[in-house]
């Protein structure tokens, strides 16, 4: 490994930031306000606005261990450092399998909103190409280097920002020239509000793929808490202006399965609902996108550490790039995207979400006490922000349907079965790069 190519360090400040916001936003922000506005009618802003607080204290944990590093692998890394190779291969294993199922989804979803402009899109034969060439293509450009797939990340990630500004432009002024919608009245539980920030909270998440690729940044230590801060600030007035624009404008939200196509066709005619399946085309790829260029080092930060096949932390000699755990990533993907069919994979990617971000707080105060001097960001009431994302986390476990949780025990066992293989193995020194 000392001699192979190392990686290029070619993701900026700004660059990170998009790469964050890309992350986050994919087809949710075009389906959840219904569903949102089902649960909670004309509050359900506020439930948005809950959520991004809750978010805000894991990724404010987030901000402060991440500023510990400066090499790959995202909450693998911290989790091993913090606790050990056995609960590092654990969150290794949730990330990557609760990260591959979601681009997986969106590119599925890219077809269906094609199937709008397009109704043969959906035929078997296209369909096929077109999921291969969507995924083979973004596989190219990030094989053939790091800061051409950040370049088209960046482009995603205002392509997908120009078409949301516009609809949050013409649905406010609808709506202060005195077009409102009469309020439907929403008797809402407790049990309602907790489900429904549940699901903002996955809204806002994706955003620890972003961190994967430290190896790849530029400055990782500075760069990793004011990208957060300022991707949740962004997504957070998204999610909260346009789910206040739903429940105003739309008089049956809770009934409408595409709210800002209609919302746009309101607004702005055909052109206006036009403008947001196109929108949706580019959010949906671009999610893709941001994924592809950081999972893969989630496999390649593992093989690293000496917990992975060797392969998978291979780098391309000319193009600097972990390839083949590029190229195993996209076709675990398109494979996935084929099946067509991803609703077993919910339970996986909630539950596995919470136990990292858990993890992710609890490492807060365990690497302050281990590494005191490596922070460059220190959290303020740090030792009370923590518990507080851990109880969240906890919290909202609750609220998970845990009956169908056979493939979040699968992967357990596999991580397990992972390290039995690996723990007499000399165990690499995480995060030297």
């Amino acid at each position: 490994m000392a001699s192979q190519p190392t990686l290029v360090r070619a993701i900026g400040r700004w660059t990170l930031v998009a790469l964050v916001i890309n992350s986050i936003i994919g087809s949710g922000i075009f389906g959840l306000p219904s569903q949102l506005a089902g649960s909670l009618g004309r509050r359900s802003p506020w439930a948005v606005l809950m959520a991004g607080v809750f978010v805000g204290i894991i990724m404010a944990c987030f901000a402060e261990v991440a500023s510990h590093f400066t090499a790959a692998g995202g909450p693998y890394l911290y989790a091993r450092v913090a606790f050990g190779r056995l609960i590092g291969i654990e969150v290794g294993w949730m990330l990557w399998l609760s990260q591959l199922s979601a681009p997986a989804a969106n590119a599925n979803l890219f077809i269906i909103y094609l199937g709008e402009l397009w109704p043969g899109a959906t035929g078997v034969w296209p369909r096929f190409l077109i999921l291969t060439s969507l995924v083979g293509i973004l596989a190219l450009i990030n094989y053939r280097g790091v800061r051409a797939g950040a370049e088209v990340s960046n482009l995603f990630t205002l392509a997908k920002l120009l078409p949301l500004g516009v609809i949050i432009v013409a649905g406010s002024a609808w709506i202060f020239h005195g077009h409102r919608a009469s309020a439907v009245a929403v008797t809402a539980p407790r049990s309602a509000w907790l489900q429904s920030i549940l699901v903002m909270i996955f809204a806002y998440g994706g955003f620890e793929s972003a961190l994967t690729p430290m190896s790849e940044a530029r400055d990782p230590r500075r760069d990793a808490a004011f990208s957060l801060f300022i991707a949740l600030a962004c997504c957070a007035f998204l999610y909260t202006v346009i789910q206040w624009i739903t429940v105003t404008v739309l008089a049956n939200a809770s009934g409408s399965d595409r709210p800002l196509a209609e919302i746009g066709r309101l607004t702005l005619g055909k052109p206006g609902a036009i403008l947001v399946t196109v929108g949706a085309l580019i959010s949906f790829y671009g999610y893709l996108s941001a994924k592809i260029l950081g999972v893969p080092r989630i496999t390649y930060a593992l093989a690293e550490g000496g917990d992975f096949p060797s392969a998978f932390a291979a780098i391309d000699g000319k193009f600097r790039t972990p390839y083949i755990s590029i190229f195993v990533f996209a076709a675990l993907t398109w494979a996935l995207a084929l099946l067509g069919s991803f609703r077993w994979n919910l339970t996986l990617s909630a539950v596995a979400r919470l136990v990292y971000y858990a993890v992710g707080c609890a490492a807060l105060p365990v690497l302050r006490r281990k590494q005191p001097a490596s922070m460059l960001f220190r959290l303020p009431a740090g030792p009370l922000v923590a518990p507080a994302g851990v109880l969240l986390c906890a919290l909202l476990l609750t609220q998970v349907d845990l009956s169908k949780s056979l493939i979040l025990i699968a992967t357990v066992i596999a991580a397990w079965l992972n390290w039995l293989s690996v723990r007499n193995r000399v165990s690499a020194r995480p995060g030297k790069s």
